[in-house]
């Protein structure tokens, strides 16, 4: 009980399968986690066992996704309505495109306007993780804080899950401040990474805290993939650039604060600057995976500041077994200030995100398989990509031994314009897209990004398309014609082209 600090809460200890019972039908939940940490890990579960037996659909609420199994039992056992912001969970993908659950795709730096916007989001119940609970009553969360502040604020009911797995000493790495409602908002004073401006903790009014129950469960760990032959060489491309931008003088060897999205390319990126020559970086992004604590350990990184920690089990044991090698290095906040216009503008953050598809005006689908089968989310990737320094976004050139190229002529779903992208990397190399019109696009990205067993697919749909004129030249009846042969044939690719290797006029 030394952890709840605040005695009038004493008496409101109880069992999550008690605490899920404060639940209701069509209730209206927001729930802490941010892409696997700091989520709801023993109320949750118990909703979801109830909607076996029970007719209870709820609404749920989060910073990003939540981990282990809990969005597939929601989803599984009928207990979801509606989902927002973002999701990663097979299961609960099924059902958003089986039209099973609603699902509200959002920008994860803008989700908690929502709620001060819209009075029909009121929120019945938070359910937030904290480490521990301060003498005042306030909550001191765990490895993410996402949207905490504003649904505690919002919220009719607190519901607060104290985990022990996790060490008193993260008390000091939050960041908490909740920002006044628009048009009165104040200036949001980060000036660097580590820019200090609010509390380390989530105030609250104590009289709204229900229960208070205990976990002891970690947050569901990271999986990894080590980075392969593609990943590797996308990393070297972004940091060749990256490196020509320094000798230009555009920027200096300590770079400007990195982001980067969630997953194997991405951390994959982020792994290649160990060995660069770059240093004394900064990070001010929304997720810290495994590569921020290798750049802390190889010297590289100086300070990270972001909304949630997501690690591998074994980065897991590694930090938390050593914690204070790292606290003074790192800043957790909330998701709409770790994503805030402002600040990445301000800062000139150099975003790194992943796409499912390019096309070759530069156009990105990070969000859906042909077009209308939702993956997971946009995430953070458009905050960051509108706003920051520079926008890069990186996927595979080609797929599925051979089937599919990510380089196509128009996507098939836009979540980033090419007004919002600068540069392209695929394993086959980068197109700096930075003050090129869209017949230049086209060309640098079908000579740089494209598989040569697709540039000379490409290169004819855009002759075809530029002789019908155009600013940006399109040929309507064939620009999807490459995902309906997928659909059809399995394959984007055209039999009677040859794969060699194709000359691109500049």
């Amino acid at each position: 009980m030394q952890r709840v600090k605040y005695s009038a809460y004493l008496d409101k200890i109880q069992s999550p399968e008690k605490a899920a019972l404060l639940i209701k039908n069509h209730h209206i939940l927001g729930v802490s986690g941010f892409t696997k940490a700091g989520d709801s890990k023993a109320v949750l579960p118990q909703v979801a066992k109830r909607a076996l037996f029970e007719d209870l659909k709820v609404t749920v609420m989060s910073g990003a996704s939540l981990g282990y199994n809990t969005d597939a039992d929601l989803a599984k056992n009928g207990a979801l309505y509606k989902r927002m912001p973002f999701q990663a969970d097979p299961t609960l993908r099924k059902s958003i495109n089986n039209h099973e659950v609603l699902y509200v795709d959002q920008h994860l730096g803008q989700t908690a306007d929502m709620f001060q916007k819209i009075d029909k989001f009121k929120i019945d119940i938070a359910i937030i993780e904290a480490v521990s609970i301060t003498e005042e009553g306030y909550i001191v969360p765990t490895t993410s804080i996402g949207n905490s502040p504003i649904f505690a604020e919002n919220a009719d009911k607190i519901i607060i899950e104290i985990n022990t797995t996790f060490p008193e000493s993260l008390e000091g790495i939050h960041d908490v401040k909740v920002l006044k409602k628009q048009p009165n908002r104040e200036v949001i004073p980060v000036l660097e990474s580590d820019t200090r401006i609010g509390d380390p903790f989530i105030k609250i009014d104590p009289a709204k805290v229900v229960a208070v129950v205990y976990t002891e469960l970690p947050d569901s760990p990271a999986v990894i993939a080590a980075p392969d032959e593609k990943t590797k060489a996308i990393s070297e491309h972004i940091l060749k650039f990256l490196e020509n931008e320094v000798e230009e003088g555009r920027l200096t060897e300590s770079l400007l604060p990195l982001q980067a999205g969630i997953g194997k390319t991405a951390n994959a990126i982020l792994s290649g600057f160990t060995n660069s020559k770059f240093k004394n970086l900064t990070m001010y992004s929304e997720v810290l995976q495994d590569s921020t604590f290798e750049l802390f350990d190889s010297g590289k990184l100086l300070f990270a500041s972001a909304s949630s920690m997501t690690v591998t089990e074994g980065c897991s044991k590694k930090v938390f077994s050593n914690f204070e090698a790292y606290k003074d290095k790192l800043l957790l906040r909330p998701q709409n200030i770790s994503n805030a216009a402002e600040v990445i503008n301000r800062l000139g953050v150099i975003g790194i995100n992943t796409a499912i598809e390019v096309d070759i005006y530069g156009n990105v689908n990070s969000t859906h398989i042909a077009g209308t089968k939702m993956m997971n989310g946009i995430g953070g990737s458009g905050d960051f990509a509108r706003n920051g320094y520079l926008s890069i976004f990186a996927c595979p050139s080609m797929s599925k031994e051979g089937r599919i190229s990510h380089v196509v002529p128009m996507v098939s779903h836009t979540d980033h314009s090419e007004h919002d992208v600068d540069i392209l990397v695929t394993e086959q190399g980068l197109a700096d897209l930075r003050g090129l019109a869209p017949i230049e696009r086209a060309r640098v990205v079908i000579e740089n990004c494209a598989h040569p067993e697709y540039k000379a697919q490409l290169l004819e749909y855009f002759e075809d398309a530029y002789k019908l004129g155009g600013h940006t030249p399109h040929s309507l009846e064939k620009a999807f014609a490459w995902h309906m042969q997928l659909k059809t044939e399995g394959t984007m690719k055209v039999k009677d082209y040859a794969c060699n290797e194709i000359e691109v006029k500049a």
